[in-house]
């Protein structure tokens, strides 16, 4: 069995406050671990399966939380935005009550897990216009148009998806590894219980998913199944 790591601290003095308080990990713990092994693969998993079948048209509504359309999206983009917030938070407060950076492989993936949500974040941000044919005031007969970074696939959408997608799945390595070298330092078996179930349950639903042919194209089910649009074009034969 794992014991506590001598230097975590049970109490600590905070100036700012003028006494000294208690330091609850298990709280961090639990925090952390929701975050990284629930909210963050949820909001992957929900805009990987939660797309709309595609059709002729895709979707015309503006890309907008208030529109049902785009709910996958919205809860994607926003889910992770307040994981990646209240994991700065955690951070924070880990940092102060430890006074200072432990440099502990905990703290390094933890760290490093944190930082990589942030550019996450700000790489959304640069993902460019969307565009489309369809899409809100664009004329059907006008193609000047139809441009957008996505609908166009632009360079700039082009390296906004290959860094996104494929750094979101790299994030949840250091995730894992900051999650399980926590639970050594400072062990918790119920919830290191949880934490070894919760991949095969998403698994589960991966399969499932995967099974009923879920995982529809985002390109087609926004913009349309249709050969005029750029990026069907130029997957004719793929």
């Amino acid at each position: 069995m794992f014991e506590k790591m001598p230097h975590i601290k049970e109490e600590v003095y905070l100036g700012f406050l003028g006494r000294t308080i208690d330091v609850h990990w298990n709280y961090h713990a639990i925090l952390m671990v929701a975050i990284w092994l629930v909210l963050v693969p949820l909001c992957i998993t929900i805009i990987r399966y939660g797309k709309p079948r595609p059709t002729e048209k895709g979707l015309q509504r503006q890309v907008h939380f208030k529109h049902i359309e785009w709910w996958w999206f919205s809860v994607h983009k926003y889910g992770l935005s307040i994981a990646v917030l209240l994991s700065l938070a955690g951070v924070t407060v880990a940092l102060v009550v430890s006074q200072g950076f432990s440099g502990s492989v905990h703290a390094i993936l933890g760290s490093l897990t944190v930082a990589l949500g942030i550019i996450q974040l700000l790489a959304g941000m640069l993902r460019g216009t969307h565009g489309g044919k369809y899409y809100r005031f664009n004329e059907e007969n006008d193609p000047s148009t139809w441009h957008g970074d996505h609908y166009s696939r632009t360079t700039r959408r082009r390296i906004f998806e290959a860094y996104h997608k494929t750094a979101g799945y790299f994030t949840l390595f250091f995730a894992v590894g900051a999650i399980g070298s926590g639970l050594m330092q400072y062990p918790m078996p119920l919830l290191a219980r949880i934490v070894f179930i919760i991949p095969f349950l998403f698994l589960a639903f991966w399969v499932v998913m995967e099974f009923f042919e879920r995982r529809y194209d985002g390109y087609r089910a926004v913009h349309g199944y249709g050969m005029e649009h750029p990026y069907n074009k130029e997957r004719e034969f793929l």
